[in-house]
C-alpha cells in the first residue's frame, strides 16, 4: 500500500496535534490528547463534542500503525470503545477503523480476547423465523439470532467516516454461522449490516507486528470456530473404517472357529472327603491342529453350595503345565422381598494359545453344598473358540477418543448458546438446518 498523503492540523480545543489519514473520507476526528470530537471537513477542525468522560482507553493497535490482513494492507486510522448492557451487566469492546486508500474502509473488533474481520455488507439478508428464533440467510448461508443489545460509544478516537460521538446509542442484533457473524446495526436514521469473520489472536498480532503475544482469549464468543467440531467427524469417520474391519475380523472369526471337543467327562465327589484323596488324573486326549486356544467348562449341580476345581493341564511330550483354580458356587432362597438366587452352576476359563499335542488333566475338587451327599460335574474342554467379547472391547476402545471428542465439541457449543438471549430454550442446530 503506497502510504497517503496525511494533514497535520491542530486541535482547537486543546493545540495538540492532529493528523488526518483519510483526509476527504473521513468526517469526524478525535483528537488523542484532549477527546475532544472535531470536524473534519472543517478547515478549522470545528469542536462537535468535548470529552468529559475521566476514564480513557488505549488500543492494543495504535492509530497509524500499518499491517497486512488477508493479504492486503491496511492503516489503523480510527479507535472506538462500545458498551452494551443487558440483563443489568455491561459488556465493553473495541472497534478498530482500517483504511485502505484503495479498498475503503474494514473494522477490527475485539471483546475478552476475541477478533473479528468485519466489513459492511451492501445487500440485507433476508429474515425468516423458526420457532421463537429468528434466522437471516445472505448468499445462501443461514445466520441463528444470537443476542440483541442496545450499545452505547463510550470513547472515541482518531478518524471516522461518518460523524461520530461519546454516548451514541444503538440498536444490535447479532446473527450467528461460526465463523462468521452478520450484524444489524440500528440509529435512528439509518440500519447497517456488517458481517465479521472470527480471527485467531495471533494472526491480529502477526498482521499489525505487535509487540509479545496475543492475550487468550476468555470463554467462547459468539461466532468462534467449535475447532473440536471437524476433529470430532474426522475421528468418527476413521471409527466407521477401523469398527468395519473389527466386525468383519469378528464374523471371519465366528464362522471358521473349529469349536473342537477334546476332553469331556462327568464325575461327582462327596465333600465329606479329604481334597487330597479326591484327586485324579484323566486319560491322554489330542489337542489337533494349529496353536489355538483352549476353553475349559465345569458345570456341577450345587445348591446352596460351592465348589472349587484346582486344574491342571499337562503336555505329555514337553511337560508343558497350565494351571487354572475356578470356582463354581450357586446360592438362592426367600427373603422379606421375595426369592432371591446369586451365583451359576457353570463357570468357564480360557487358556489362551496352546499348541496341539498329548495332553492329560489333573483334577481335584473340593467343595460344600447343602442337603447333599455328593456334587457332580462334567468338565469340558474345547479348543479354537472365538471370543465375541474381545472384538466388542476392541469396539469399545475404538469409540472412547470420537466420543470424547464429540462431548468436547457439544460442550463448547454448550458455553457459546449460553450467552445468547436463547440459554436455556436453543438446542444447537447443525448447519444449515433453517426449520
Amino acid at each position: 500500500m503506497t502510504a497517503p498523503a496525511v494533514s497535520s492540523l491542530s486541535c482547537p480545543q486543546c493545540g495538540a496535534a492532529i493528523t488526518l489519514r483519510a483526509l476527504d473520507q473521513a468526517e469526524t476526528v478525535a483528537c488523542s490528547s484532549c477527546g475532544s470530537v472535531l470536524d473534519a471537513r472543517d478547515p478549522n477542525l470545528r469542536v462537535l463534542q468535548v470529552y468529559e468522560e475521566a476514564q480513557k482507553f488505549t488500543p492494543q493497535i495504535p492509530l497509524g500503525t500499518r499491517g497486512v490482513l488477508k493479504g492486503e494492507k491496511w492503516e489503523v486510522v480510527g479507535f472506538q470503545v462500545r458498551r452494551a448492557t443487558i440483563d443489568g451487566s455491561s459488556y465493553w469492546w473495541d472497534e478498530y477503523l482500517l483504511f485502505n486508500p484503495y479498498k475503503g474502509f474494514r473494522y477490527l473488533t475485539q471483546y475478552d480476547g476475541h477478533w473479528n474481520d468485519v466489513q459492511v455488507v451492501k445487500a440485507a439478508p433476508t429474515e425468516s423465523v423458526s420457532g421463537r428464533q429468528p434466522f437471516v440467510t445472505l448468499h445462501g448461508e443461514t445466520f441463528r439470532h444470537f443476542q440483541s443489545s442496545t450499545a452505547d460509544t463510550v470513547f472515541v478516537l482518531g478518524e471516522f467516516p461518518w460523524r461520530v460521538r461519546v454516548g451514541d446509542r444503538a440498536v444490535l442484533r447479532d446473527f450467528v454461522s461460526p465463523p462468521r457473524m452478520l450484524s444489524e446495526e440500528q440509529t435512528p436514521g439509518e440500519t447497517t449490516w456488517s458481517l465479521g469473520t472470527y480471527l485467531d489472536p495471533a494472526q491480529v498480532w502477526k498482521a499489525f507486528e505487535l509487540p509479545g503475544t496475543a492475550p487468550t482469549p476468555n470463554g467462547v464468543y459468539a461466532n468462534q470456530p467449535d475447532t473440536y467440531k471437524p476433529i470430532a467427524v474426522s475421528m468418527w469417520k476413521r471409527f466407521a473404517v477401523l469398527a468395519a474391519i473389527v466386525v468383519a475380523f469378528g464374523l471371519l472369526r465366528m464362522t471358521t472357529a473349529s469349536r473342537t471337543t477334546v476332553f469331556s467327562k462327568s464325575s461327582s465327589f462327596s465333600p465329606a472327603r479329604p481334597a487330597d484323596s479326591l484327586a485324579y488324573v484323566t486319560p491322554t486326549f489330542t489337542v489337533a491342529g494349529h496353536t489355538a486356544n483352549l476353553v475349559l467348562a465345569t458345570e456341577t449341580d450345587v445348591d446352596n453350595g460351592w465348589a472349587y476345581f484346582d486344574y491342571a493341564l499337562v503336555n505329555e511330550q514337553t511337560g508343558k503345565t497350565y494351571e487354572v483354580g475356578r470356582e463354581v458356587g450357586y446360592y438362592h432362597g426367600f427373603d422379606s422381598d421375595g426369592s432371591w438366587s446369586e451365583g451359576s452352576h457353570r463357570d468357564r476359563a480360557v487358556l489362551p494359545s496352546v499348541p496341539p499335542g498329548r495332553y492329560f488333566l489333573r483334577v481335584q475338587p473340593q467343595g460344600q453344598t447343602s442337603g447333599a451327599t455328593s456334587i457332580s460335574y462334567t468338565v469340558v474342554l474345547k479348543r479354537d473358540v472365538p471370543m465375541p467379547s474381545l472384538y466388542l472391547i476392541a469396539l469399545v476402545l475404538l469409540v472412547l477418543p470420537p466420543a470424547a471428542m464429540a462431548v468436547r465439541a457439544a460442550s463448547m457449543e454448550s458455553a457459546r448458546w449460553k450467552e445468547s438471549d436463547y440459554a436455556s430454550t436453543v438446542s444447537v442446530p447443525s448447519s444449515g438446518d433453517e426449520e
